[in-house]
């Protein structure tokens, strides 16, 4: 893996959003006004393409919105999580009216209440009929905003699955009846819960105190993960809770690394071939879209293949990475691998050769293929 100085990194952000990030009015009559959205669209989106990807709806667009998108952006490049469409609302001269709550029930009330609606039946909507959403939306909020956000909560039905609140400005009565609700909850809902040492006092209180409640929950459905940032405050937790919230949601779609390919994949009951099926349809159950297949994980299965010498597995491998990559070498390298491990050394110096003309993948070149296809013809020699 490359590796990348923090500069180098924040270049990349910051370039990757200027070329990507789209500015949208969106006049709402339920506010009676007009908003200002930012909307970021993956690398490549197409919307011809029958492809969706999950939502991120960024409250507090005008500052949080660029940290969230800088970071989905660089980890969706890596194939660290799947790619998203990010949408941030600015609140700068509206926030302290979005966000009012009554003062007795502590709900939203007046103009919270407008927003709360404005989100749900304006926002969602026009990003669903315009672009490729997926039915897994998060949202992330900071202070009063990962307050707000908790609202959503408490539909009979949840419209986001995830929810990352960095440094809340809890409701009066929000915890209790947050850990309540998280008890309830009947489908799989992640939720990230952040503060910091040098956070604001009365703040990092009633967040400590929450998460002692909630690392109680007992609900199978609920994914809850919590962090307590050393050396960083109020503002600058948030630089250190999206990607490490990030990571802990799309923990299941991420690539397999050494520890899952060593405890997982080695150990599991089937054959490293039913691995991947069931790692992929797990996360289209979880997540509700499908996984594209990466090369990481190919490499992965088709070394535990060779491990545990399962040539049926290997073969299979070998025909559903040719189905998938039909214009790819990696169809040709996996099949003439195979045909290696059986020992039919001419059949697999047919398939690499078969693969120089095609195109090379993120691993595998023309250079590789020669190298196998030498290997080959010196083994047949002897």
């Amino acid at each position: 893996m490359k590796k990348f100085s923090p500069l180098v990194i924040l270049l990349f952000i910051v370039s990757n959003l200027n070329a990507q990030a789209i500015y949208k009015t969106l006049e709402s009559s339920i506010l009676g006004s007009k908003r200002e959205l930012k909307i970021q669209l993956p690398r490549n989106y197409d919307p011809e393409a029958k492809r969706s990807y999950p939502l991120v709806l960024v409250l507090d667009g005008d500052y949080l919105f660029e940290p969230v998108a800088g970071n989905i952006d660089y980890q969706a490049y890596w194939e660290d999580i799947p790619d998203c469409i990010i949408v941030g609302v600015n609140q700068d001269k509206t926030r302290d009216v979005d966000f009012f709550y009554d003062n007795e029930t502590f709900f939203p009330v007046d103009g919270g209440a407008d927003f709360y609606e404005f989100l749900a039946q304006d926002v969602l909507p026009y990003m669903e009929d315009n672009y490729g959403v997926s039915n897994y939306k998060m949202i992330v909020g900071h202070d009063l905003g990962a307050n707000f956000a908790n609202y959503f909560l408490f539909k009979d039905k949840p419209i986001f699955r995830a929810y990352v609140a960095l440094s809340p400005d809890f409701a009066p009565e929000m915890v209790n009846r947050l850990q309540e609700r998280l008890q309830t909850l009947k489908q799989e809902t992640f939720y990230y819960l952040a503060t910091a040492d040098a956070d604001i006092r009365v703040l990092k209180t009633a967040i400590v105190e929450a998460d002692n409640k909630f690392k109680t929950i007992e609900n199978s459905k609920l994914h809850y993960k919590f962090n307590n940032f050393e050396d960083a405050n109020h503002y600058s937790l948030v630089g250190q809770g999206i990607p490490k919230a990030l990571n802990e949601i799309f923990a299941l779609y991420k690539p397999i690394n050494g520890k899952e390919y060593n405890e997982k994949v080695l150990t599991f009951e089937g054959s490293p071939y039913d691995y991947l099926i069931k790692k992929y349809e797990d996360i289209e159950y979880f997540y509700g879209f499908k996984k594209p297949l990466i090369e990481n994980d190919i490499r992965a299965i088709a070394a535990a293949c060779n491990k545990k010498d399962d040539l049926e597995s290997l073969e299979k491998l070998a025909k559903t990475i040719k189905k998938k990559f039909p214009g790819s070498m990696l169809g040709a390298y996996y099949m003439g691998m195979y045909h290696e491990k059986e020992g039919n050394l001419k059949k697999a110096l047919l398939r690499y050769k078969s693969g120089l003309s095609l195109d090379p993948s993120q691993y595998i070149d023309k250079e590789i293929m020669l190298e196998k296809m030498y290997e080959i013809q010196d083994a047949m020699k002897n």
